[in-house]
C-alpha cells in the first residue's frame, strides 16, 4: 500500500476541526490542522500535501487570501472550500479565484469524502516539489530551511526566506516582481505597502546566501539576480532539484 495521502485543513472552529480530522483518519487520509490563515498557508506549501480544506472566516488571513497566495505558488495544488449554508456569493468568488470544489456547513462524513476522493480523481500530478537550489558547492536546502557552504557552515533561513527562493525557481527564467512576492509570499496586497520592504528582505537573503554579514557584499547576487523595473530572478547558473529530478 503507497503513503497516505496527505490533507491540510484550515479551520479555526475547534469542534469542526477535530470532527474533519477524525473522518479522514478513519477513511485512511493523514491530516494536517491549522487553526488561522496565516498556519494553513504555510502548511499547504510545505512538501507532500496532497489536498486543502479551506474555511473562509479565518483569523490572521482570511481563506480567500490564503486561496489567492496559494495559487500563485501552487497552481494545481486541490483546494476545496468549507462554506456556511447560503453564501452563494462565498462559493462563487471561491471558484473563481481557483477553488476545485466547495462543501457546505453543515456536512456529513459522506460527502465530505465523496467531494476529495472526486476532487483527487480529477486533479493533474502536483508539478515536483522544489528541494535543493545549488550554485557551486554551496546548497540551499529548502526543507530544511538553510544554506550549506562547501565547508559545512550551515546558515537558517527563515521560512519567508525559503519560500523567497522556492518561488524564483518555480518560475525561472522570468522575473518576478516585487509586488508579486508581496503577494504570493507575505500575502499582502495593500498597494499603499513600500516594496522596497522586499528589496530588504532580498538583500539579508544574498548575504545569507553569499556567507557573508556585509550589508555591502554582492555574492548572493549570483543567487538572485536584479532585473531592472521588473523585480528579480534566479541565477542562470544556479541549479533546481526536484523530487525525482534536477534541472
Amino acid at each position: 500500500m503507497g503513503a497516505k495521502r496527505r490533507v491540510v485543513i484550515v479551520e479555526d472552529e475547534p469542534a469542526i476541526r477535530r470532527a474533519v480530522v477524525d473522518i479522514l483518519k478513519m477513511a485512511g487520509y493523514e491530516p494536517v490542522e491549522a487553526a488561522d490563515g496565516e498556519a494553513g498557508l504555510h502548511a499547504s506549501r510545505a512538501g507532500g500535501v496532497d489536498l486543502v480544506l479551506l474555511d473562509l472566516m479565518l483569523p490572521k488571513l482570511d481563506g480567500f487570501d490564503v486561496l489567492s497566495a496559494l495559487r500563485e505558488t501552487h497552481p494545481s495544488l486541490p483546494v476545496i472550500i468549507l462554506t456556511a449554508r447560503g453564501a452563494e456569493d462565498d462559493r462563487v468568488r471561491g471558484l473563481k479565484l481557483g477553488a476545485d470544489d466547495y462543501v457546505v456547513k453543515p456536512f456529513s462524513a459522506r460527502e465530505l469524502l465523496a467531494r476529495i476522493e472526486a476532487v483527487l480523481r480529477r486533479t493533474p500530478e502536483r508539478p515536483a516539489q522544489i528541494l535543493r537550489l545549488k550554485h557551486g558547492a554551496t546548497v540551499v536546502d529548502c526543507a530544511r530551511h538553510e544554506v550549506v557552504t562547501p565547508d559545512g557552515q550551515r546558515t537558517a533561513l527563515s521560512e519567508m526566506e525559503a519560500e523567497v527562493m522556492r518561488r524564483l525557481a518555480t518560475q525561472r527564467g522570468q522575473a518576478v516582481s516585487r509586488e508579486s512576492l508581496l503577494s504570493s509570499v507575505w500575502g499582502i496586497r495593500d498597494g499603499r505597502v513600500e516594496t522596497r520592504a522586499i528589496d530588504m528582505h532580498i538583500t539579508r537573503l544574498r548575504n545569507k546566501l553569499s556567507g557573508s554579514s556585509s550589508e555591502s557584499n554582492g555574492g548572493g547576487e549570483d543567487w538572485i539576480v536584479t532585473v531592472r523595473g521588473k523585480g528579480y530572478m534566479l541565477g542562470a547558473d544556479v541549479q533546481v532539484e526536484t523530487e525525482g529530478r534536477g534541472s
